[in-house]
């Protein structure tokens, strides 16, 4: 699940909602990112975020050195309704982390 929430737009809001808001929007504060460590000795790793969709665009940076190593053979081989699939090496490596931002 996404570790940063970001503040929404009140359905009643005011203009500084709206100026506080889009001034974070201008500085790159966007509600899509998350983080994901695959998952030890299994080829495939969930993950369960509510912003994923089926035309979702799903991009990764390594966070530590053995998710570095392993960004040459993960791709994502599943997208649906808040919801993403990472197919992936299996071995019993517990820190291969990214962060993710999901588009769309």
């Amino acid at each position: 699940m996404a570790d940063n929430q970001f503040r929404g737009l009140p359905l009643a809001h005011g203009a500084r909602d709206v100026y506080e808001i889009v001034n974070s929007l201008r500085d790159g504060k966007v509600n899509s990112t998350g983080s994901v460590t695959l998952t030890a000795s299994s080829a495939t790793t969930t993950v369960s975020d509510l912003r994923a969709g089926q035309d979702s665009v799903i991009l990764f940076m390594p966070r530590t050195a053995n998710a570095a190593a392993a960004i040459g053979g993960l791709y994502v081989s599943s997208r649906g309704k808040q919801t993403f699939t990472l197919t992936h090496a299996n071995n019993a490596q517990t820190d291969r982390t990214f962060s993710y931002v999901v588009l769309g």
